[in-house]
């Protein structure tokens, strides 16, 4: 398995961990037991000793199950920078942060619902991605249909496909400019190593402009607020006593988290 193939798959974190997770403890076992066989004996003189048996050259299966652990364990290691980097998870998120700062509810909702609620909207957007992808490359692949460099070209074709979609052409363009690498003439061969940077950039430009169109509403509850109290002669009453009550009547009102869920949805071509 070659060090291409093992990256491909690592920037597929969610679908090798969905894949292999029915592997668990018992499946480690087995792989254990077919890999090899150990057995211990205990002598007066020596203590126990410990024989381990590798698997046979032509032993595929045990093999695979090999390989499958230890790309499972390789992808766990490098999950968090892979979700961020490669999936919808930084525009939403970020999104979701402007939508509890414009509010002015501190820490509500928690952080961690945020991070929650992010990680499924994720799911959702990035379905059918993972489903082409698991389809025609990891599956056959752990199938031993096609070999690693196959799998690599398809899955990778797909992740393409859907970060091109999503990022500006400039800012393709400028990190092609600041590598001083030759622009390619097909979309095809555009470069992983700076296509995703470029994706990065080009998500949270577009989640700043969702976040400053989240934030218009709330701003003009502020100064009608502050100018409720200024005509009342109550200066020294924080605006954000009564802001932000009424912003939060306003979101419920207008039914926000399903308003906001389907705009980031509909974001994606969803």
């Amino acid at each position: 398995m070659s060090t291409r193939s093992l990256a491909s798959f690592a920037w597929l974190a969610w679908i090798a961990i969905v894949s292999l997770a029915p592997l668990g403890a018992a499946d480690a076992q087995d792989a254990l037991s077919t890999e090899g066989e150990v057995s211990a004996s205990d002598t007066s003189d020596e203590g126990p000793s410990i024989t381990v048996s590798l698997p046979a050259a032509d032993d595929h299966a045990g093999r695979g199950a090999a390989v499958r652990i230890l790309v499972l364990l390789t992808i766990l290691s490098i999950a968090p920078a892979i979700l961020i980097s490669v999936t919808s998870f930084t525009r939403i998120v970020v999104v979701l942060s402007f939508v509890r700062q414009a509010i002015g509810s501190q820490g509500a909702p928690p952080t961690q619902v945020l991070l929650a609620l992010s990680l499924l909207l994720t799911g959702v957007v990035m379905g059918p991605v993972m489903s082409r992808i698991h389809d025609e490359a990891l599956a056959p692949y752990l199938e031993e249909t096609i070999d690693g460099d196959a799998a690599y070209e398809i899955a990778s074709g797909h992740l393409r496909e859907f970060l091109l979609r999503q990022t500006r052409e400039d800012d393709l363009v400028l990190f092609y400019d600041v590598s001083h690498t030759e622009s390619p003439e097909r979309l095809e061969d555009v470069e992983l190593r700076l296509l995703v940077p470029a994706f990065m950039i080009s998500e949270l430009r577009t989640s700043f402009e969702m976040g400053f169109l989240v934030f218009l509403p709330f701003v003009l509850v502020d100064l009608l607020a502050g100018s409720i109290l200024s005509a009342m002669g109550m200066v020294m009453m924080p605006p954000t006593v009564i802001s932000t009550p009424l912003k939060l009547l306003l979101f419920v009102a207008v039914d926000g988290w399903a308003l906001l869920v389907s705009a980031l949805v509909a974001s994606y071509g969803g």
